[in-house]
């Protein structure tokens, strides 16, 4: 996961949330999230680089709807990344601001 933008994590964590995971629940999401707009240019091209990357499956819907799931890859991503933050976190007490 070291080589995916920050953007593209949080995309597999939110892939990884939603039980139908959908263009346009993802960006729903991820607006949320990031308390702003993400545009169509910048969520499908990063949901293709992660399919190419092997990370997800991309698989169609309907004529207008493509459905993403994760892959083997990207759930030992997932599990990967979350044992590293561990080694950092956990016992430990987060400050609040």
């Amino acid at each position: 996961m070291h080589d995916l933008t920050g953007f593209q994590r949080d995309l597999l964590y939110t892939i990884t949330g939603l039980d139908e995971p959908h263009g346009l629940a993802i960006k729903e999401e991820m607006e949320e999230y990031y308390e702003t707009d993400v545009h169509h240019g910048r969520l499908y091209p990063n949901l293709d680089t992660m399919a190419d990357k092997g990370l997800v499956n991309k698989s169609m819907k309907d004529r207008r709807t493509n459905e993403y799931e994760l892959t083997d890859r990207g759930r030992r991503e997932i599990k990967d990344r979350a044992e590293w933050e561990d080694q950092y976190l956990a016992g430990r007490e987060i400050p609040r601001p």
